[in-house]
């Protein structure tokens, strides 16, 4: 009997356990930790600084406009052939492409975080405005390189748990560049430091974290650097003009994926996935407020139990994928995305009831965090050529948010034309195009190839 006709054998108790085991697995700690870097830097340009700047005095009009410096962030797949065609000087020689570019952006971070923090918001509001933008760039650049690392360093079945570290990770990052750093700021003015250096020394102290990240890269190992090389050297990607290997790399990575079998109904499937969450997710707030809640409520509750179960759900949907096929995990998650909206219907129904907010905000977060883990991990899966990994994973989470910064637009009217509890339940219908997309892409055996990658490396681990 193989290895692999073991597993098949396997019951349920011995696949949970096999499935829990892997969020021991050294490989998914490291990647934890890059969670725990890239959740960091993204307030430090925008909600942090924001308090920063109302903290000193800069009038709301300026702190508006600071919105803007988080278009990196959107557009960051323009620039991610350069992480795929190019080598970063000394670095890379000495620790391979995947981690040179890991350290290089840490490195970064660091720098343009202090930057920041040297700066005066009264005095030179534009200056501030550059090196936040340098920090939203460099922090754009690192996700990156982390979700190429990431990728590439993990199997296909501990991708779900993977992410699920990441995205908790991510939430603390977040946490503590956010209230973390404010408390820090007003420790400090406790203890009697300058007002005028408060600031300096927080952005000196997120700057710092970063350090996790570059521990995370140091003690991990180069993935799949021989396959890299041979890839970039057969499409001529380490040699000739540097524009012309920056249009290749871009090129061969559409062409790559562009030539999957069932490529553009894959494309289509991305982009109607999360849709059901997506157009709920959007209103919630509104609705909470419209039928009655004040904000304090809303806010405990998203940042109480809503978070506890989102973190769960991210656990959950790691072991979600390592306990079944990946295309039946996606499968079970899309369900449970769609029927956590009647929850949401409810609350509309019986109106204020601070329980059952708390229940209906729980159920959403946990089942799209579930969705959102197994999704990513159906994402890192058909990103297969190591030599294509930045690109294709930017690309692909672009057209993921297709739904949500264009789909969405139109949830307002919806919203306002059927009352709260028929939207609700049309958010639960959006689910079944791409369910029924997904279904195809089975029937016509695309997750194949996928799921015996799985197979294969379960058996071995």
């Amino acid at each position: 009997m193989t290895a692999a006709e073991g597993r098949r054998r396997e019951g349920w108790g011995e696949r949970l356990a096999r499935a829990f085991a892997v969020f021991l697995d050294p490989r998914v700690l490291i990647i934890l930790l890059l969670g725990f870097s890239s959740g960091l830097p993204l307030a430090l340009s925008a909600s942090t600084l924001l308090l920063w700047m109302k903290d000193v005095g800069v009038d709301l009009k300026t702190i508006g406009l600071f919105a803007l410096v988080g278009v990196p962030y959107t557009i960051k797949f323009l620039w991610a052939p350069i992480v795929d065609a190019f080598q970063v000087p000394i670095l890379s020689k000495a620790l391979g492409h995947r981690r040179g570019w890991l350290v290089f952006t840490q490195l970064l971070l660091i720098a343009s975080i202090l930057f920041l923090g040297f700066q005066d918001p009264v005095r030179a509001p534009l200056m501030v405005a550059l090196a936040a933008l340098l920090v939203a760039t460099a922090s754009a650049t690192q996700d990156i390189v982390i979700d190429a690392f990431r990728v590439e360093y993990l199997p296909t079945d501990a991708q779900a748990a993977g992410m699920a570290y990441f995205v908790a990770a991510y939430r603390v990052g977040m946490l503590v560049s956010t209230a973390g750093s404010v408390a820090f700021v007003a420790y400090l003015e406790y203890l009697g430091i300058d007002r005028g250096l408060v600031w300096t020394y927080g952005y000196a102290a997120m700057a710092a974290l970063v350090l996790v990240g570059m521990a995370a890269a140091f003690m991990a190992k180069e993935p799949r650097a021989k396959e890299r090389e041979a890839e970039a050297e057969a499409l001529g990607e380490r040699t000739g003009n540097p524009l012309n290997r920056f249009f290749r790399a871009a090129y061969d990575a559409f062409a790559d994926f562009l030539s999957k079998k069932d490529a553009l109904l894959i494309l289509l499937f991305v982009i109607l996935y999360k849709l059901t969450d997506t157009f709920a997710g959007v209103m919630t707030g509104p609705f909470v407020l419209d039928i009655g809640f004040d904000k304090a409520s809303y806010a405990a509750i998203i940042k109480g139990v809503g978070l506890i179960a989102a973190l769960a759900g991210g656990v959950a949907g790691g072991v979600l994928a390592r306990a079944m096929p990946l295309s039946r995990a996606l499968l079970v998650a899309g369900i449970l995305q769609a029927l956590a909206n009647f929850t949401f219907s409810w609350q509309a129904w019986i109106g204020v009831n601070h329980a059952a907010l708390a229940l209906a905000i729980s159920t959403e977060n946990f089942t799209s965090a579930i969705g959102t883990v197994v999704f990513i991990a159906y994402l890192s899966a058909l990103c297969t050529s190591p030599a294509h990994t930045a690109t294709q994973f930017a690309l692909l989470t672009a057209v993921a948010s297709f739904g949500r910064t264009t789909l969405a637009s139109i949830t307002g009217f919806v919203a306002a034309a059927t009352g709260w509890v028929v939207f609700f339940a049309l958010c639960a219908a959006a689910a079944i195009p791409g369910l029924v997309i997904l279904w195809i892409l089975i029937k016509r055996g695309n997750f194949e190839d996928i799921e015996k990658k799985e197979r294969t490396e379960a058996a071995e681990s």
